[in-house]
């Protein structure tokens, strides 16, 4: 079994039709085990809540799919011990300290980032280090 980090923009993907939807279910299929930054939850939670406020979706519906979310197979990882690496990725990279903790974790724990935020992605490619580390999430295999 392989270990990934997966951030907000998969997740979400496994419960809203959008583009790459289909490839982001497709690793719920798999025999993988995956982690993210504590940060994950409320990431997730201000989309849906995004998509309320739009009127996308009832209260009622986000806070189920809320409910959903939090049983989600996704072990998360503590955002404390990870913030040193986060800030200086975001400030090499000009990415969010936020989208630079996903990134960390997928460092520290050598393993992939998979992501369906291309601009991450084309940030982190211009340093070797960090592009071995993050994947587009139709890609991985």
């Amino acid at each position: 079994m392989s270990v990934f980090v997966v951030d907000a923009s998969v997740v979400l993907k496994w419960y809203f039709p959008e583009t790459l939807s289909d490839a982001a279910r497709r690793l719920l299929d798999r025999t993988h085990q995956y982690v993210a930054p504590d940060l994950l939850f409320p990431e997730v939670g201000n989309a849906v809540w995004k998509r309320v406020r739009r009127g996308e979706l009832t209260r009622d519906e986000g806070q189920r799919l809320i409910s959903n979310i939090a049983d989600v197979a996704v072990e998360t990882i503590s955002t404390r011990g990870l913030i040193g690496d986060a800030f200086a990725i975001a400030t090499a990279s000009g990415q969010t300290v936020y989208d630079s903790t996903y990134l960390a974790l997928a460092v520290r724990l050598d393993t992939q980032l998979v992501t369906a935020d291309q601009r991450l992605l084309n940030a982190a490619s211009r340093y070797p280090a960090l592009a071995a580390h993050i994947c587009m999430v139709d890609t991985l295999e």
